[in-house]
């Protein structure tokens, strides 16, 4: 099955893909689709989230001036909320971390935290990497930064997480403390500087996390000079649940141009994590045009197709009768998130699992039925 008159960000050129399976043998011609208007890029890249933090409510009483006196405040202030979701049992919480990052295009997180069961998950989750929370929540950091490693596996931490003094001072003590130059990816960094940057092999940029706690997020026009950027959702203890309106928050800054944010989400992640890209995503724009505004539209509700590695693991109801017409079991499908898209998976179980343990969770907007493909 043939996709056509495809377009790319940023390009005004059309394109078409080709689907497996085909029918047999060439017998019959191919079916061919024409999805005019539509746009297909690469599996956008999430550099940074907590997959088992993702049922949280955004938490905070007030703005804080870093990470440090948040964290601490949450605890006294907001136990309730934080125990309701910590008694859901992991595996669910790590579900549905997966399929928030599956719905909003996202074909590879790197998650921040202890090593996860993810066997099996629609997604890549990457988790080749050595996780430090921070200079300031992790016990014995000095050691776990400097212990002997048989891998060159990058060191990824939160840094400059605040806009006072010590947030910056934090960074000065991890550069110094790095004794035998491990690779370190920093998350955040609001508080660095031009100079210490060169210090990073990369920095993740989370713009929405940083506004909600902080409000100031890092100075991206000064530091991408210096250290390749990758964007990062963070989790929705932090973070909305749509990254689409986090990607377009990044935009609104005017310290990067839309190309150059576009490659924070796939080019610039793939080279710094040593990830291959064979994903690609098919997205139907508010706007209609060659320009990047159209990419910059695009919300989980548009996107109409993901492919992970040639499988499908996404598609949008229009697509349904084409696809089984083309040869392609859609049985296994269920109808599920943002505007009823198809994905390898019982939603619906799966959210009536998580209120079992805590019946006043909140979700996003998704569908009250669905149905199987």
């Amino acid at each position: 099955m043939w996709l056509t008159n495809l377009n790319t960000p940023g390009d005004p050129r059309t394109r078409s893909i080709r689907l497996s399976p085909c029918n047999p043998a060439g017998i019959a011609p191919e079916p061919a689709l024409s999805l005019d208007g539509a746009l297909a890029f690469p599996g956008l890249i999430n550099s940074h989230d907590h997959l088992d933090f993702n049922l949280f409510p955004s938490l905070a009483n007030t703005r804080y001036t870093n990470y440090r006196d948040w964290g601490w405040d949450i605890h006294s202030q907001n136990t309730r909320e934080i125990e309701s979701v910590l008694k859901i049992p992991l595996p669910l919480r790590i579900k549905w971390g997966i399929y928030k990052n599956l719905f909003n295009g996202f074909t590879t997180v790197i998650n921040h935290g202890e090593h996860l069961d993810t066997e099996g998950a629609p997604i890549n989750v990457f988790q080749n990497c050595h996780n430090l929370h921070s200079i300031g929540f992790e016990r014995n950091w000095r050691w776990r930064l400097n212990r002997p490693s048989k891998n060159e596996w990058p060191y990824v931490i939160h840094v400059g997480e605040g806009t006072d003094p010590l947030a910056q001072r934090e960074i000065n003590q991890l550069l110094r403390w790095n004794l035998f130059h491990r690779p370190l990816i920093g998350v955040h960094g609001v508080a660095m500087t031009e100079e210490q940057a060169r210090g990073f092999k990369a920095l993740v940029w989370c713009p929405a996390s940083n506004y909600f706690l902080l409000n100031k997020t890092a100075p991206i026009d000064q530091l991408k000079t210096q250290v390749p950027i990758l964007f990062g959702t963070d989790s929705t203890l932090t973070a909305p649940w749509d990254a689409w309106s986090q990607i377009r928050l990044a935009r609104q800054q005017n310290t990067a141009t839309d190309e150059e944010l576009f490659e924070m989400l796939t080019v610039n992640p793939a080279t710094a994590w040593e990830l291959p890209n064979y994903d690609t995503i098919i997205a139907q724009p508010k706007e209609r045009s060659n320009s990047w505004d159209a990419f910059y539209t695009i919300g989980p509700d548009d996107i109409l197709l993901i492919l992970k590695k040639g499988e499908i693991k996404l598609f949008d109801a229009s697509l349904k009768p084409a696809l089984k017409q083309a040869g392609f079991d859609t049985s296994a499908f269920y109808q599920a998130g943002p505007n009823g898209k198809y994905v390898p998976d019982d939603i619906t179980t799966l959210m009536e699992q998580i209120r079992a343990w805590h019946p006043n969770v909140r979700f996003p907007n998704l569908p009250k039925s669905y149905t199987k493909g």
